[in-house]
């Protein structure tokens, strides 16, 4: 069992995945702080109000914390703009290999062979 375990953990899949998970939780963190710190401080500037969560709406005995709301969106929209072009230029320095034929390429083959199978008019 130890053995079964070892090689599992050792398969490339895992390993892969474990590093892009700590550099996802990185990048994350580097995010995180440049739209606290940065982005988010020049929205005060320009709006009187660096962080939205203590924006608040209160309806009846609730207390809606919609601007906790505001600052995750933000996060969320600068996080998947950033991989967004960081795919975009991952793509561009190695664009992805084709591996054999196209879709088309198979769909002409297989309709040629139709049409040479068929007895002739």
């Amino acid at each position: 069992m130890i053995k079964d375990l070892k090689d599992f953990l050792m398969r490339g899949n895992v390993i892969g995945l474990a590093v892009a998970v700590i550099i996802g939780v990185a990048f994350g963190a580097v995010v995180l702080s440049f739209t606290k710190d940065i982005l988010m401080q020049i929205i005060g500037g320009i709006f009187g109000q660096p962080d939205f969560s203590g924006l608040t709406l209160n309806v009846g005995d609730v207390v809606v914390f919609y601007g906790r709301f505001l600052n995750a969106l933000i996060n969320f929209l600068i996080i998947g703009t950033t991989m967004f072009f960081v795919v975009k230029g991952y793509e561009k320095v190695f664009p992805p290999e084709e591996d054999g034929p196209s879709e088309v390429d198979l769909l002409e083959e297989i309709r040629d062979l139709l049409k040479s199978q068929r007895p002739p008019s």
